[in-house]
């Protein structure tokens, strides 16, 4: 019987140009690949920003790879747009599909995937915006815009480059803590867009903030039996305390 492939990599941004090659450089085959066989994005998916024409043909292009591709969200998506996608269930767990086989897996899912648990939860908090977040509604939007950008200073637009819901809601973390306590809190991959409080204290220092949803994957990775946890968010590729493995443009392929 054939082996299903599963690979995992960082964020793209709406930037698919690593899968033209990489994957198939990494198996010598592209014959050998089929829908059976998974790419999973770390978050920061950026493939439904906008309803431009442009971004219709990427997805396209994306969903004509001899793979099923499937991403949890980061802190950089069009949250209003990714909401107008209707759920579904899918492998054991509820996601959104944007393509035939370009799959959003949602957060505090648990799924099956080649025989293995896959537990999700998507979501970070931008740490880019410490100079605010504008309300594009402000009658002082334009001259607070400006004289933002003039400073080259930190900050967001409300709906248009920063959602509230890049961050789970309380309902998302129930969501969560009921799957995990259906399972026994026992997952054989865990795939996040963040890392759990005490792993991003590690690698990212001041750069980056705790939050509750850092605090949230503290505890499961305190309470939750699992092999590896695979995250992007940081911009970098190695692995933390033999467990917890930060990507970015790499693509590793999971030894299942």
């Amino acid at each position: 019987m054939r082996t299903v492939a599963v690979f995992i990599t960082g964020d793209t941004h709406g930037d698919f140009r690593r899968f033209r090659r990489k994957i198939y450089d990494s198996i010598g085959d592209r014959d050998a690949l089929t829908k059976d066989d998974y790419v999973i994005i770390c978050g920061d998916f950026g493939g439904v920003w906008n309803d431009s024409p442009e971004q219709a043909k990427q997805l396209d292009w994306l969903d004509q790879r001899p793979y099923t591709v499937l991403f949890v969200t980061g802190n950089h998506e069009n949250y209003d747009l990714l909401a107008q996608y209707p759920t579904e269930q899918w492998h054991g767990g509820t996601v959104q599909r944007i393509r035939p086989s370009v799959i959003h897996l949602t957060r505090g899912q648990m799924f099956e995937i080649a025989g293995k648990s896959f537990f999700t939860m998507g979501g970070a908090s931008c740490h880019d915006i410490q100079d605010g977040v504008l309300d594009p509604m402000d009658p002082m939007f334009r001259i607070k815009y400006r004289r933002l950008q003039a400073k080259g200073a930190y900050f967001r637009v409300n709906h248009l480059s920063w959602w509230k819901e890049e961050l789970p809601s309380e309902a998302e973390y129930r969501t969560a803590r009921e799957t995990l306590d259906r399972c026994g809190w026992k997952a054989d991959y865990i795939i996040t867009h963040c890392a759990p409080s005490s792993i991003q204290n590690a690698i990212a220092h001041s750069s980056y903030t705790t939050n509750a949803l850092t605090d949230f994957l503290e505890e499961v990775s305190k309470r939750c039996r699992f092999r590896l946890w695979f995250f992007g968010h940081y911009h970098e590729n190695f692995m933390v305390r033999e467990k917890y493995i930060l990507l970015y443009e790499e693509i590793v392929q999971l030894k299942l």
